[in-house]
């Protein structure tokens, strides 16, 4: 119920209903009053409270704002990118937000403060004093109307006149006070009524604006979030995938850890105690030990692995001679003597135990290095790129498409082992040439075809997308900008051989069929790459660093998913490719991959008189079993001449890596060029026909697969010199060591004179000091 009305009227009567009606609104009054006082209170404590909050939130946007991730590696994916800036776009999110937060606080003593006190001061405040001067008149009315009351009526007519006047005035002054105080009163009851509600109208919408920035922020905010999630979940999954690759090293090297040392660029490495002498006797000291077989340089390193620092300065000596201790001769066990050119007397060194000595020996003694050769886990020769190989891969994917398509998880969730071993062992056992005649049934799961589908290519001799191209992949995906990585990618494919560029383009189709149905299946892109990048490009070395650089094979497979039908369909531009062209800035040589292989074998004038006559003899059997073909049919001529020629043990090339061409065929006589091919009226081809990509002369034939350059298209005179193209100049930007005998070895900087084009892709033919050899394309630049 709300308070009486104050009449007026009532004031003349000051009835005792009238000063009931006064009390309740003075109760009312004294209410609103202490509720103010309180509520101002609460509010400073509010706003110091959201100051602390505030300031509190900048500490913590400056701490985010000042983390860097550090990812392993030498390269971050594009999800790993946007993870690591997401942690400044969280602090400068809650940096906008403090900021607005801080403006609303600013306003709020402005907006809600000052009012309320305001109100309560001037209003209720007046509404006091007015009260006390009601009462004030009260009391003097009630005490002159008392003694007007007791004057008695013997009083002289004037006196009691005067009396009179006077009561009437004090009245009537007391009824203009009672006025005033009534109109005070409800004054305030009405002003509070929007003096008091509108400063916390204001202080509440300052709160909105507030929230209605922070959702605006959410809003801007919600692209990038929505990004970083997926960024998020394709790490996850990547690091699940990683992580059972890491335990799996890491058990092998608990099994056998001897096996899987790497010593990186040196030959043996590891911790060595080595005997020094002193005034009274001898001590050992623990050394981390290097060795370069090449140089036989060993490096000292005294280390203390508890306290995780040096305990002396790093030195260096050349081996002179290695020789075992005899047991007999010393107190320690694993002991041996080296004997350096750079000090005098012996080195006793101790190994950790007798394998390690055996080791350090071996490394010592001339022997090679023991590397860890890489293993596959499947069975080896097992598995080839034939047309068995085609039709159980096309046989797992029809069967994936007819029936399997939708089903989730695909290729992400494995069947059982035994089952899929079974699948494999009828499908490699059929062994049929007709891709109809491989059927699976509908009695096999679709997660046992897709395992024994990815089990087969593992089983492979090398990866689907070989070895020697598995770290120019790598660094293809590790560029900034995303067209280059297309383009690389893109040239990389079309160098790998025929057979693995066909059940590349293969297996790519039929993933992005998979992808395209992600809604039912949820294999998106990025999921599928993290199921096939550790199987189709996984490296030769089992390493950390190489279990690293899973994250960037799965980007890789993304890439070929999303551009299949132009890594596949188009023939890439004919330029050298970015990642073995392009110039280091610190001087730094190409890697051994990007290397040319050496094709021609250059023989001795001995080993070539033998070979001719081999030749010559066995060219007859070529002319008479190829009689029936076209005269000017060079490309059913080479073969045979491939075969002829790798019969001839002579002709065996022994650099490692290097590939046999028909290096007789440039020494042939004339007549019998002459013979193989009479359109030719040279001796030999003037103008080779431009290679195919099928062909033998292909850049993506195995011969041909120089990652540095594409082939050339040389011509050759009936003495085989080349004059394609004039004589000119050259510098080496990088230092280079032969790797065989037709080659130079050269430093950075040197001038090669007559310098034209060799018979092999990817390398030059020049004169250095009066020796001519071979000089690899991409390590010289013409002046």
């Amino acid at each position: 119920m709300g308070l009486p009305a104050l009449e007026f009227s009532d004031c003349c009567m000051d009835s005792p209903q009238f000063r009931e009606k006064l009390k309740s609104h003075e109760a009312e009054l004294d209410k609103t009053n202490k509720f103010i006082k309180e509520l101002i209170k609460d509010g400073r404590s509010l706003v110091a409270a959201l100051k602390h909050l505030s300031s509190a939130k900048r500490k913590f946007s400056d701490s985010l704002n000042e983390f860097k991730f550090r990812c392993i590696g030498d390269a971050e994916t594009d999800d790993e990118i946007i993870i690591a800036k997401s942690l400044q776009e969280f602090a400068a999110v809650l940096r906008n937000l403090e900021d607005e937060r801080l403006r609303m606080i600013e306003n709020a003593d402005e907006v809600l403060i000052m009012p309320l006190e305001k109100f309560r001061k001037e209003q209720i405040g007046a509404a006091k004093e007015a009260k006390k001067k009601y009462d004030k008149e009260t009391e003097k009315c009630c005490t002159v109307l008392e003694k007007h009351m007791s004057l008695s009526s013997k009083k002289k007519e004037s006196h009691l006149h005067e009396a009179d006047s006077q009561v009437d005035q004090v009245r009537q002054h007391f009824y203009e006070v009672s006025l005033e105080y009534v109109l005070k009163v409800q004054e305030v009851q009405e002003r509070k009524m929007f003096e008091f509600v509108e400063p916390l109208l204001g202080f509440l919408q300052g709160l909105f604006t507030f929230y209605h920035h922070g959702y605006e922020l959410a809003k801007d905010f919600s692209d990038f979030k929505t990004e970083l999630t997926i960024s998020i979940q394709n790490t996850r999954n990547r690091f699940e995938s990683t992580r059972s690759e890491v335990e799996s090293l890491m058990k092998k090297m608990k099994e056998n850890p001897h096996e899987h040392k790497s010593f990186g660029f040196c030959t043996m490495e590891g911790y060595l105690y080595i005997q020094e002498k002193r005034h009274f006797g001898t001590s050992w000291v623990k050394h981390y030990c290097t060795y370069e077989k090449e140089s036989k340089r060993i490096t000292l390193v005294p280390f203390d692995q508890k306290s995780g620092g040096k305990i002396g300065d790093e030195e260096t000596v050349t081996l002179k001679s290695c020789i075992r201790r005899k047991t007999d001769s010393i107190e320690k066990r694993f002991c041996f003597d080296v004997e350096t050119v750079d000090r005098p007397g012996v080195i006793t060194m101790q190994a950790l135990s007798e394998e390690d000595r055996r080791l350090w020996m071996e490394a010592m003694d001339g022997r090679e290095p023991v590397y860890n050769s890489n293993k596959d886990n499947q069975s080896d020769g097992c598995a080839q790129l034939d047309n068995s190989g085609f039709n159980i891969i096309q046989a797992c994917i029809r069967a994936v498409e007819t029936r399997g398509i939708n089903e989730q998880g695909l290729y992400r969730i494995v069947g059982v082992n035994s089952r899929v071993q079974k699948l494999l062992s009828i499908l490699m056992e059929s062994k049929v040439s007709s891709e109809n005649d491989v059927d699976i049934t509908a009695e096999w799961e679709i997660k046992t075809i897709t395992s024994a589908l990815k089990t087969y290519l593992r089983m492979l001799p090398g990866p689907l997308m070989t070895y020697q191209y598995q770290r120019s992949f790598i660094k293809a995906a590790k560029l900034e900008n995303q067209e280059s990585r297309i383009s690389e990618i893109h040239a990389l494919i079309h160098r790998l051989p025929e057979k693995n560029r066909q059940m590349l383009h293969l297996l790519m189709k039929h993933l992005a069929k998979v992808a395209s149905n992600h809604k039912q299946n949820l294999m998106t892109v990025a999921n599928l790459g993290v199921v096939f990048g550790p199987t189709i490009l996984r490296p030769q070395e089992e390493t950390v660093a190489a279990i690293m650089d899973i994250k960037f094979q799965n980007i890789v497979v993304e890439i070929l998913i999303e551009n299949h039908e132009k890594m596949f369909n188009t023939v890439p531009e004919m330029t050298h490719l970015h990642l073995s062209r392009k110039r280091s800035t610190d001087s730094k040589p190409p890697s051994c991959s990007e290397r040319p292989l050496t094709l021609f074998h250059t023989l001795h004038p001995a080993e070539l008189l033998e070979n001719m006559n081999n030749v010559n003899s066995s060219a007859e059997s070529v002319v008479s079993s190829n009689a029936n073909s076209s005269p000017d049919s060079s490309s059913a001529l080479l073969p045979n001449l491939s075969s002829l020629n790798s019969s001839d043990s002579n002709l065996k090339v022994t650099r490692p890596n290097s590939l046999m061409l028909l290096s007789s065929c440039a020494t042939l006589p004339v007549q019998l060029m002459k013979r193989l091919n009479p359109k030719t009226k040279s001796g030999l081809f003037t103008s080779p026909p431009s290679p195919s990509l099928t062909s033998p002369f292909s850049p993506s034939w195995p011969m041909f697969s120089a990652p540095s350059s594409p082939v050339p298209t040389s011509s050759t005179s009936s003495d085989s010199s080349p004059t394609s193209s004039a004589c000119r100049k050259a510098r080496a930007l990088y230092a280079c060591k032969a790797e065989h005998e037709s080659e130079l070895s050269f430093t950075a900087g040197t001038v090669f004179d007559n310098v034209h084009p060799s018979q092999e892709p990817g390398w030059l033919e020049g004169t250095m000091d009066g020796k001519t050899g071979l000089i690899p394309e991409n390590y010289v630049e013409f002046l």
